[in-house]
């Protein structure tokens, strides 16, 4: 079976195949998604070397998790959630690593400084620093408000996703909006 261009129906039998234990059928679906996961991981960090960096660790949690695709939707929108976790990881990481440009200053940089990270490279960071902002006390919204909006996924599938009524979900994005705005004005 070629990887190039599985059908949804293909890559679904692949990941089945993988969750039994079948190492091929393993490896067959890691490099059929791998062009995905990385075009998700630029979507959130636009500099490539950081997308392949987030490519690489998305890749290795959906082989260590595969089990926990519940098979309810397709894989290829577990794995966009796996992927869009993983590049925020990689930014908080990066972020996180920023050391302010004074010795003296203790602590990261209340914003990382352009020189020091390329993640400043797009324009997904007000946006990442809203969505950090929102998970601090409201982090059941960050999710499906990531997955619509950023990655333009149906409601129905953003619910089956998360395993939350429609209603739910709905909901939780339209609160999660509410919360970002502000933040994306800059009206902190």
């Amino acid at each position: 079976m070629s990887t190039e261009a599985l059908t949804p129906d293909e890559v679904d039998d692949l990941a089945r195949r993988a969750q039994q234990g079948d190492r091929d059928a393993l490896e067959a679906l890691l490099a059929a998604v791998r062009p995905r996961v990385l075009n998700v991981c630029r979507g959130v960090l636009p500099h490539l070397p950081d997308a392949e960096d987030a490519c690489q660790d998305a890749l290795i949690n959906i082989a260590s998790k595969i089990g926990s695709w519940g098979g309810r939707g397709r894989f290829t929108t577990w794995m966009h959630v796996v992927a869009v976790n993983s590049a925020r990881t990689t930014y908080r990481r990066m972020r996180n690593q920023a050391t302010a440009a004074d010795p003296q200053q203790v602590g990261p940089l209340e914003r990382p400084d352009p020189r020091t990270t390329s993640v400043i490279a797009g324009t997904r960071l007000d946006l990442l620093e809203a969505m950090e902002a929102i998970e601090r006390d409201h982090p059941q919204y960050v999710e499906p408000l990531l997955l619509r909006d950023v990655y333009g996924m149906s409601y129905e599938e953003i619910a089956r996703q998360v395993g939350a009524p429609l209603g739910t979900v709905k909901a939780q994005i339209h609160h999660g909006r509410r919360l970002a705005r502000p933040l994306l004005r800059g009206d902190r």
